[in-house]
């Protein structure tokens, strides 16, 4: 699932294309798409990402929301021979189109009223993750820490790779109860949620499989990532191997001999 970086990338990308552009048509290819007609004729005032989720907001009071999901990706195309496979919804301006390609069709487009969505706790890790605030949240949470990093309603974009980076970054054993972390241990993993964050932004995200930025580009995160799908290679830190196990459903990587 496209996680903060990726998300980050597609929204400053976004801006450079359709910003204050007016949308010619939709074309919804997907019946289970459910959209609005009134966006036809809008203009796109600003682009805004919440978490993992895109908002273009119009200038009728009415935003696009867009949650890439699993699988879901955008395309910005000005040659229109070619229909990409699994589109299911297209959105057409003066200069090129946006296609919306989600193979397993559980991403969601939809227009919403423009409003106040309600804030997570920390909404920008990648900018705002003060050790005293995320230690304040987590309170006496009993949760894994990994799944706690990973609960949107605490902290907003971070997924399963970014979660996996971030606590072997800070040295943190992934099934640690958020409640038993020290002072010291919530400091590390604020500075490396925003250290990883930014610059996987840099890298314009991480492909494992299909991720690709708004060109059709792969991301280039994956080349520094340290635990992730690393399962039997070599710790960098103490040359162990990297383990994975599940957690919360989720495969997990990380370094037993450097997280505790």
């Amino acid at each position: 699932m496209p996680e903060l970086p990726e998300v980050e990338t597609l929204c400053d990308q976004l801006k450079q294309v359709i910003l204050d552009m007016e949308i010619q048509g939709i074309d919804i290819i997907d019946p289970k798409l459910e959209m609005a007609n009134d966006v036809k004729g809008r203009k796109i005032l600003a682009v805004i990402r919440r978490g993992k989720a895109l908002e273009m907001q119009l200038d009728n009071d009415k935003n696009l929301l867009l949650h890439l999901r699993m699988t879901g990706r955008l395309l910005w195309q000005t040659d229109y021979r070619e229909m990409p496979a699994h589109t299911r919804c297209t959105i057409d301006f003066p200069h090129g189109r946006l296609v919306f390609i989600d193979p397993r069709r559980f991403g969601i487009l939809t227009a919403i009223q423009d409003r106040d969505t309600g804030r997570v706790f920390i909404e920008d890790p990648s900018r705002n993750c003060s050790a005293k605030r995320i230690m304040e949240i987590a309170g006496n949470r009993k949760t894994p820490i990994k799944s706690f990093l990973m609960d949107q309603r605490m902290i907003a974009g971070i997924g399963n790779i970014y979660a996996c980076e971030i606590l072997y970054a800070a040295s943190v054993d992934p099934w640690r109860k958020a409640c038993s972390l020290s002072q010291k241990e919530w400091k590390g993993v604020a500075e490396a949620s925003e250290r990883i964050l930014r610059r996987a932004i840099v890298c314009r995200g991480t492909t494992i499989s299909d991720w690709r930025d708004l060109f059709g580009r792969k991301g280039e995160y994956q080349h520094e990532l340290r635990v992730y799908a690393q399962n039997g290679n070599p710790c960098p830190k103490c040359h162990g191997a990297i383990q994975r196990m599940r957690l919360s459903g989720r495969g997990t990587y990380f370094c037993p001999s450097c997280q505790k």
